[in-house]
């Protein structure tokens, strides 16, 4: 598995619009990390109920399923600049609306139910924007570089926003809240300062045949198919940070300090992984590498449900995030490549799906599970899991597994070489 140094992998940072944009992503990513932290750990001192954290994810993938289709044809339509403008004013509501529940006091959890389902909205048309705007920002030859660091700037924020949400909870969840409002107020006035990016606008009326044009496409591309479903199902099953709150509390017998480190310990694998590749991006055996990274991050997985130790926890979590971002990275230079720019918002839509119902589906899932089998084997069942469908969409999908250069990967050679 070899990777080729690059000595400029902070060069495209010159780039104004790309710095603005990953400074204001790292503010709003910072926010809702820290909310997240407070929302999970206030819903289970509420309710003491596994079911109940399944909830937060399912209140946040049904408006996504929902919205998704169409805020990728809004992204292929529309200044995508704009829409993550927006978005960010969306989350920001979110903040303040959470921050209204708790000061009043109130004991019945459903609201907060309602304000995610508000947050899953906003982030159902962020996503489609936020992941085609990218290409749009940076040359050709310096995409893969941009990738790795819009990958460690998000989990720069991915590492501090837990600890910080966890630290400030002991001032109780409105401060939480309340910095969080700060924060995407921030995002929302850096986001906005940048310049319009270039972008081929689709300018075909709005039909259920430009809406599922993305999933035709992905559907027609089986590397682009096998990449994003792996990743849905592997996370799907093996989504045990969903239960970290519970784990938190009843087997490492720690607080809501103790949870925000748990909640950043992947964030923090996953940014010292994108850092390095950054300098060291990864040009051959892609399809071996991808598959190893999911392979990780079912391993790490059976090693959480297996440890009560606070240490091993927090390693297991740090190398679950390693993994995750070599499959992360590896999948976004993939649909970047293989997608024209003209239905990226569409494609970037059907990848969002995917994602999201790993990621808010895959809570649900555990939660069900964990309310049913308990929570320990819930996360053994997730890394099992996640080790069968990697050996499986090897099979499946041969012409991932035995890739060995990205598409396109000449011709950005020859760019950079010409830069």
């Amino acid at each position: 598995m070899s990777v080729k140094s690059s000595s400029n992998g902070f060069a495209v940072l010159r780039n104004r619009n790309l710095s603005l944009y990953l400074s204001s992503r790292v503010l709003g990513t910072l926010a809702v990390q820290m909310q997240s932290v407070a929302v999970g750990w206030q819903v289970y001192q509420m309710t003491h109920s596994l079911f109940a954290l399944g909830l937060i994810g399912l209140a946040q993938f049904a408006p996504f399923l929902v919205l998704i289709l169409w805020a990728g044809h809004i992204a292929d339509t529309h200044n995508r600049r704009n829409i993550i403008v927006w978005c960010f004013g969306a989350q920001l509501a979110t903040s303040a609306l959470l921050l209204a529940f708790t000061w009043s006091g109130s004991t019945i959890v459903w609201p907060v139910f309602a304000i995610l389902v508000i947050f899953g909205s906003a982030r159902a048309f962020m996503m489609p924007a936020s992941q085609a705007v990218l290409k749009n920002l940076v040359p050709h030859e310096s995409f893969s570089q941009a990738v790795a660091l819009s990958s460690s700037s998000f989990h720069v924020a991915v590492i501090a926003g837990p600890v910080l949400g966890g630290l400030l909870y002991a001032f109780g969840p409105t401060t939480v809240y309340l910095v969080a409002a700060i924060l995407l107020t921030l995002s929302v006035i850096t986001m906005a300062m940048t310049t319009s990016a270039p972008q081929v606008m689709n300018t075909a009326p709005v039909s259920w045949s430009t809406l599922l044009e993305g999933l035709r496409f992905v559907w027609s591309r089986p590397i682009v198919l096998g990449a994003i479903s792996l990743d849905l199902f592997a996370v799907l099953f093996g989504g045990a940070t969903a239960l970290l709150p519970a784990y938190a509390h009843d087997i490492l017998h720690t607080d809501a300090s103790g949870l925000g480190w748990l909640r950043t310990a992947p964030g923090a694998g996953a940014a010292i992984c994108s850092i390095a590749l950054a300098f060291f991006p990864i040009r051959r055996r892609v399809g071996a590498w991808m598959f190893g990274g999911v392979a990780v991050f079912g391993l790490a997985t059976l090693t959480l449900g297996w440890t009560a130790n606070f240490s091993i926890a927090l390693i297991a979590l740090c190398l679950l995030g390693a993994g995750d971002m070599v499959s992360v990275y590896i999948r976004h230079l993939l649909v970047q490549y293989e997608t024209p720019d003209a239905i990226r918002g569409r494609v970037s839509a059907v990848n969002s799906v995917f994602i999201g119902a790993s990621n808010e589906l895959g809570e649900f899932e555990s939660g069900i599970t964990a309310g049913w089998l308990g929570l320990v084997r819930a996360i053994f069942l997730g890394g099992a899991a996640t080790l069968v469908v990697t050996g499986l969409w090897a099979v499946l999908f041969p012409v991932l597994s035995k890739m060995d250069r990205f598409p396109h990967h000449d011709a950005e050679e020859k760019a950079r070489a010409q830069a």
